[in-house]
């Protein structure tokens, strides 16, 4: 499969702009075309390790779920392990994609594959996501009708303003008056400056609507879950489900002010990896993430909200082998898919 369809294939999967504004995603390191994939490798981190396995299995491509490049590069060397991973993958034409938290966000993604650690469960998304594209420009409407008498003066003076766009005219009547309906799309800088335009004529600012332009919630989607389970269940119950789930011998668990290990746990907020900011002012019995801050967890805690932690790569590593199978299905079976057998996440329990 040629690498551009095969990104474009995963860009439908999921797509980059589901990510948030500070991540990295996407095609990170792209060998000179043309080139073809046959074989696909899977990893939740990119290695020294794991890039000597890719080599190994001869992978054409990886998917790093964690961005492997995160923080700008100013040279690419040998000095740095980060370096050398890129010089590797361009020595031996592999190209490099991550997804991150586009995977967060998707309905089958990350999230949706922890939510099954709980049990029998509903989820919504603590974050929802927005339409990316939809308004396409602008994030308010503005509309007014002017008559001949002001209609080009007030239309010139609007067309010198940056960020304005779908700007429309059309006949109306008002008041029995032949008059022009202006509509235009605007930034939130752009608005300002419209309005005070406006403004300076009375009869023109008197017939203004303004219109915030929201985005639509896209279903299912979004950052972090939700969880409510369809019967309450113990605390210490809910941790050998995690446990087993993630199979992990040991998570690290602190019990909410007023609760213990027997108290029911019907709400369940989670987030895969770092999950401090999603999570945080959200009521439930129970936090489940990879990793948060001492103080959040006290927090948390204070509030009588228990917290289970996982350590951060073992709450995304899971979902892999299910990865695969979805990709499978959507590539067709075109190419070979390989999950990583080195990947780890670098905490143990000693």
């Amino acid at each position: 499969m040629n690498l551009r369809e095969l990104v474009s294939a995963l860009n439908d999967f999921a797509s980059p702009a589901l990510a948030e504004s500070w991540d990295n995603v996407g095609l990170l390191v792209e060998p000179s075309p043309p080139h073809n994939v046959n074989t696909l490798f899977l990893t939740n981190d990119l290695t020294e390790e794991v890039m000597e396995e890719a080599l190994q299995k001869k992978a054409d491509l990886i998917l790093s779920y964690h961005p492997p490049i995160f923080t700008p590069l100013k040279r690419i060397t040998w000095k740095t392990w980060k370096e050398r991973l890129v010089v590797r993958a361009l020595e031996n034409r592999i190209g490099i994609y991550s997804p991150h938290t586009a995977y967060d966000a998707i309905p089958h993604g990350v999230n949706n594959w922890l939510t099954k650690g709980l049990g029998a469960c509903t989820s919504v998304p603590l974050h929802p996501s927005t339409a990316p594209s939809s308004p396409a420009e602008g994030t308010h409407r503005v509309e007014f009708c002017a008559d001949a008498e002001h209609l080009d003066a007030v239309l010139s003076q609007i067309k010198d303003i940056p960020e304005i766009s779908c700007l429309t005219t059309l006949p109306a009547r008002v008041e029995g008056e032949e008059q022009t309906r202006v509509s235009l799309n605007c930034s939130q800088k752009a608005l300002l400056e419209v309005v005070a335009l406006l403004s300076q004529n009375s009869l023109l600012y008197h017939k203004t609507e303004i219109l915030l332009l929201q985005k639509p919630l896209l279903p299912h989607t979004g950052m972090g879950r939700l969880c409510t389970l369809s019967e309450p269940v113990s605390l210490s119950d809910i941790i050998e489900r995690i446990k087993g789930h993630l199979q992990l011998p040991h998570v690290r668990v602190a019990v909410g002010a007023g609760r213990t290990l027997e108290s029911p746990v019907k709400k369940a907020a989670l987030c895969a990896g770092s999950g401090s900011s999603v999570l945080k002012g959200t009521e439930a019995d129970l936090y489940l993430t990879g990793e948060m801050s001492h103080h959040d967890v006290l927090d948390a805690v204070a509030n009588g909200i228990s917290v289970i932690l996982c350590e951060h790569s073992n709450t995304e590593r899971g979902f892999l082998s299910e990865l695969r199978d979805a990709l499978a299905i959507h590539l067709q079976n075109k190419i070979n898919i390989i999950v990583s057998e080195k990947d780890r996440d670098p905490l143990q329990v000693a």
